[in-house]
């Protein structure tokens, strides 16, 4: 099984290769295979990358929007007529079953460029301020060269989140995918090249933790936009700060979803599961601090336990698989040592806690795992595990449990189920978090801002809130009479 691309980087146009850089290989999570040997950019690559998006981006941004807009929509068909192979890619590049794939990572790929191709124009208006006898408008204008810092999880649907605003916006990028899934990107950058998009104003180039550096203090990069962890977010926004550079930080959490004891079970168990399991777990918005009202505690419990044993665990490949192997033998040695923490903490286990038996080879699997009687102290309430382990909480009441899941330095995501809608938005507006779900969870629709407060991070992503986050005001005064001076 090989996913072996023409060379490693993509830049102004056409794939470029510097065996100079370090090598890096591209297993296969469910077998541990190399699929692919690329190797990282090196400051030559990362120069010749930047100097081709300077290069295109002024005339790219005096296009019209309606212009951009068509191109970056022909992009999105073009992924949608390319989605198995996309989808086979993507599920080649991180582990996830191809039945996630397919319906979840190129499609909302597509969706942005879409979206941001049909409300660019829309988006980016200014306006008019009467001043008597003078006026003054105000444009929005793009930053210039953007950089683009991807993570692992949905490594085409991220390349697109943040290609797509910045493209519309009048922007060119350099995007650097996650080390541990390199692919992707790469056909992105083919497909934007195919429908039409001028050369130069969206390359990529591979890297690891020494690449990013060069990226985001290179003196002409404009505005930095990371998905990642919160200690890898901190170091990003300090370097961007230095030199004054627009950042957007997408960064982890520690998600609480409140169940109260009016919700619909059945419906509150399918949300802590895909706010948990999908991805096998690997998904930052996941809600993995579930607070379940002690009188239904049982019931929850006993019926998400039996459907929780019942996920198919095997090949990704395979469409009647629903949980996929972690994305690396590190990631899952990590999730693994949270499993011992929690035991050892005197959290009780009620499912999983290990690595499945009945799947062979060197695929880096885990149980789908789920905790109860978690108390907030314990480091698997406190710590983001990023994989499938779901812990539960119990509460009385509404006060107690708000304050509860606000104690957390993280503000990525929230979520409640009940009945009562009233006290759904209640407890919404009291939530500290930037994005937020009533009576579902995980939904990320391209129409709706999604992003954080806290330590998860600043800026958001997706909807026309995207599009203010890739451009700038400009305001110009317009003097309609003669200047007054008194001297």
């Amino acid at each position: 099984m090989k996913a072996q691309p023409i060379a490693s980087h993509f830049i102004d146009g056409e794939y470029v290769e510097d065996t100079e850089g370090a090598v890096i290989e591209s297993l296969y999570p469910a077998t541990g295979e190399v699929i692919a040997r690329l190797h990282a950019a090196t400051p030559a690559i990362v120069e010749r990358a930047i100097a081709a998006a300077k290069r295109a981006q002024p005339e790219w941004a005096g296009l019209s929007p309606t212009a951009r807009g068509r191109i970056l929509k022909r992009a999105a068909e073009i992924m949608r007529e390319s989605n198995r192979e996309l989808s086979e890619l993507e599920t080649l590049d991180t582990g996830k079953p191809i039945q996630e794939t397919i319906v979840a990572d190129p499609t909302s790929g597509a969706d942005s460029f879409e979206f941001f191709g049909g409300v660019i124009a829309a988006g980016l208006n200014g306006s008019h301020i009467p001043l008597g006898r003078d006026f003054a408008y105000t444009k929005r204008v793009p930053l210039g060269v953007c950089v683009g810092i991807g993570a692992w999880n949905y490594p085409q649907q991220i390349a697109c989140w943040k290609g797509a605003p910045a493209l519309a916006a009048g922007n060119a990028m350099v995007f650097k995918p996650s080390e541990n899934t390199p692919l992707g990107a790469l056909k992105i950058a083919e497909i934007l090249i195919e429908a039409g998009l001028p050369k130069g104003l969206y390359n990529v180039i591979q890297g690891d933790r020494n690449t990013g550096p060069l990226l985001v203090n290179h003196p002409d990069v404009a505005k930095v936009s990371l998905t990642g962890s919160v200690p890898t977010g901190r170091k990003v926004a300090a370097s961007a700060a230095g030199n004054l550079k627009h950042v957007t930080m997408e960064l982890g959490g520690k998600s609480p979803l409140i169940v109260f004891d009016d919700a619909d079970i059945d419906s509150a168990i399918g949300g802590a599961m895909l706010g948990n399991f999908y991805s096998t777990g690997q998904v930052c918005s996941n809600g993995t601090r579930v607070f379940v009202q002690r009188k239904i505690k049982d019931t929850f419990l006993s019926r998400l336990k039996t459907r929780t044993e019942k996920i198919v665990i095997g090949d990704p490949l395979d469409e009647a698989t629903q949980l996929g192997p972690m994305v690396s033998f590190d990631q899952r040695q990590k999730v693994l040592s949270y499993i011992d923490k929690g035991k050892a903490e005197g959290a009780a286990l009620i499912t999983g806690g290990g690595i499945p038996n009945h799947v062979t080879g060197e695929g880096y699997y885990i149980q789908p795992t789920v905790f109860a009687d978690v108390t907030d102290n314990m480091t698997i309430a406190r710590e983001e595990i990023f994989g499938p382990v779901m812990c539960v909480l119990d509460f009385d009441g509404e006060d107690e449990v708000i304050a509860r899941a606000n104690a957390t330095e993280f503000g990525l995501s929230a979520g409640v189920f009940t009945a009562d809608l009233t006290r759904g938005h209640r407890v919404a507006d009291r939530l500290e978090a930037g994005t937020l779900w009533i009576n579902t969870y995980n939904l990320c629709p391209v129409e709706i801002p999604f992003g954080g407060s806290k330590q998860s991070g600043f800026g958001r992503e997706n909807s026309l809130a995207a599009l203010e986050h890739y451009s700038e005001l400009k305001t110009v005064y317009v003097g309609m009479g003669p200047v007054e001076a008194p001297y």
